[in-house]
């Protein structure tokens, strides 16, 4: 289980979570997206792994995201 908070701060509280920067998550996610890759489409809610998704999965996986921290940053 894993979660994304776009700050430059550690995220432990509500309010610390409420104050990230939701336009660079929108822009991750739908850069995701458009490589394949679907996670939820709120700031707020969690992604999960399993041993389902192979090793070439995740690796892809990571690439895609290589991609969509680039253009979070806008």
């Amino acid at each position: 289980m894993f979660g994304l908070f776009f700050t430059s701060e550690k995220v432990e509280t509500y309010a610390q979570a409420t104050a990230c920067d939701i336009p660079a998550f929108n822009r991750f996610f739908h850069a995701m997206l458009e490589q394949g890759v679907f996670l939820a489409p709120s700031a707020y809610e969690a992604g999960f792994l399993s041993s389902a998704h192979a090793a070439a999965v995740i690796e892809a996986t990571l690439a895609a995201a290589r991609v969509a921290f680039k253009a979070a940053k806008g």
